[in-house]
């Protein structure tokens, strides 16, 4: 048994888990997966088109191409969210949140991350596309991680810090 506050979207073909929170204004797109004991608060918007675009030569536009965001948002159990935070659907793979992962208030994951179990990213971190991040991560607050990169687990990233590769 699930609960769902006031204004809570939900799209077709998603799936919650049993014991779910679903604070006032959460935003589920379509083809989403919640397990159990996921709890989101005010504002979260889950499975959104992410920042898809690919640069043009045709004179005729405005110089970007649209890219489609075909893959989905998959949250695993004992999760909680933190209010205003953004989690874009995959590409074309799915974005992954692992199990007992915690995230923040104002946190910004890109289309085809990976955050691995036992996770905590504090508020204002932006995960750009593609990134995968291993099993208990601690990310301090306003974080930058570029994308297309993976790093190993058991990694602390004190505030304000940006990672722009992994050797």
């Amino acid at each position: 048994r699930s609960m769902l506050d006031a204004h809570v979207v939900i799209e077709a073909n998603t799936k919650i888990g049993s014991d779910c929170v679903l604070k006032s204004q959460v935003v589920i797109g379509h083809d989403c997966v919640l397990g159990n004991h996921v709890r989101l608060h005010a504002g979260v918007s889950l499975g959104a088109e992410g920042f898809g675009f690919a640069p043009t030569s045709n004179p005729s536009t405005t110089g970007w191409e649209r890219i489609a965001q075909l893959g989905r948002v998959v949250i695993g159990n004992h999760v909680r969210i933190g209010s205003q935070t953004c989690i874009d659907r995959g590409a074309i793979d799915d974005t992954v949140i692992g199990n007992h992962v915690i995230i923040d208030n104002l946190v910004q994951v890109a289309h085809n991350v990976r955050i691995g179990d036992g996770t905590a990213i504090a508020a204002q971190t932006g995960n750009a596309g593609s990134t995968t991040n291993g099993k208990r991560w601690i990310i301090g607050g306003a974080v930058g991680l570029t994308g297309h990169i993976s790093i190993t687990g058991d990694v602390t990233l004190y505030g304000r810090h940006l990672v722009t590769t992994y050797i």
